[in-house]
């Protein structure tokens, strides 16, 4: 009989050469049933952005980066002209699934830059070109977050108690998540951390997602919900926050998951490190602060019905819906990157860390 397998066995997003398909964990069916989705249509491929079927930042950008290879091989086409324009309505398409993620957008102008940079080649060549950018965009995704890992352990403790909101764990990503990257390498080697996985409401990433990983991988973890977090911060149970995030300003403010601010907040009160795991794809210097960032609102039925047998709230009460909030720079004690952490003032060190990622590029 064979092993019943874990969710750590499955792979979060990958390609399948011989379908030709996207495949994904749906996560909208976890902790409660594990299925993977084999996607080779563009309105699936969207669908799955849009509907969180898979989500997470780097996730996103891998997907997105899979669906825009698997859209360039449908498209009918024997030169350049032909080929480019319908290539760009299906990188906008697939765009303009999740507008605050700005790893989806960082991944298809790569693939697109991979389609300008070959122009001259035959289509069908860059067609298998941009299938090898999009396997190289998801292998450097497990290093990206074994990076972040490394840099976060350095900054805790054995037996350190932890907090994280929302999910960026390996669900989030090809392999060990980037909030959760220093737990999975600290679980390696024996750190036995005590972790304490905010639930994060309105969908609940954290009990549903964060939890399911990490109690799969043997982690002692506690779910609290959202408005608990200072209780627990303030009976000294937590000695850093680790959360991931959807794209970084110039200044170093932070869109994440609705809620991080608050917990940032809290922390500061009760002096406790927060730290940011954002692996340089999600840092948007050309955005100046977190006032520009594009916030997405969602539907009033995540709130009023969503995880209840019938409505919980008034029939035509106003919701409001924000997917993310916006944590101010100063609640952030550092911004964990694959090429080092980031510590304020933040317009001048994540221009260092680029200076750094640009000079191991060119070595």
């Amino acid at each position: 009989m064979s092993e019943k397998k874990s969710i750590m066995d499955y792979e979060t997003v990958a390609l399948d050469d011989e379908k030709n398909a996207l495949v994904i964990i749906d996560q909208t069916k976890l902790p409660g049933k594990m299925e993977l989705l084999e996607l080779t249509k563009q309105e699936d491929i969207w669908n799955a952005i849009y509907l969180l079927q898979v989500r997470g930042a780097p996730a996103i950008g891998v997907a997105a980066a899979i669906g825009i290879y698997l859209a360039a091989r449908e498209i009918k086409a024997d030169t350049w002209e032909e080929f480019y324009p319908q290539f760009t309505r299906a990188r906008e398409y697939l765009d303009s699934a999740r507008p605050t993620a700005v790893n989806l957008s960082w991944a298809l102008n790569r693939m697109d830059g991979v389609c300008q940079a070959n122009r001259e080649k035959p289509i069908e060549e860059i067609v298998r070109m941009l299938h090898d950018a999009a396997v190289e965009i998801r292998n450097e995704d497990i290093w990206v977050c074994k990076s972040i890992g490394e840099y976060g352990l350095s900054l805790v403790k054995p037996g350190n108690g932890l907090l994280t909101h929302c999910n960026a764990g390996k669900l989030a990503t090809v392999k060990y998540g980037t909030a959760t990257a220093p737990m999975y390498l600290g679980q390696e080697r024996g750190y036995n951390f005590r972790i304490y996985v905010d639930e994060t409401r309105p969908l609940l990433q954290g009990a549903r997602l964060t939890a399911f990983e990490l109690s799969e991988s043997g982690f002692d973890v506690t779910v609290i919900c959202d408005n608990m977090s200072a209780t627990v911060m303030k009976n000294g149970w937590v000695d850093a926050v680790f959360v991931g995030c959807d794209r970084v300003a110039a200044n170093g403010d932070t869109a994440n998951k609705i809620g991080t601010s608050v917990v940032a907040t809290v922390a500061k009160r009760y002096n406790v490190p927060v730290y940011v795991c954002a692996p340089t794809s999600t840092i948007d210097l050309g955005t100046p602060t977190g006032d520009d960032i594009e916030i997405e609102q969602r539907s009033a039925q995540e709130v009023t019905e969503m995880w209840y047998r019938k409505r919980m709230a008034p029939a035509g009460v106003k919701v409001f819906n924000p997917s993310f909030d916006v944590t101010d720079n100063d609640l952030i004690t550092g911004i964990i990157t694959e090429y080092g952490i980031a510590k304020a003032p933040y317009t001048e060190s994540l221009k260092e860390i680029f200076s750094k990622k640009e000079a191991v590029k060119h070595k």
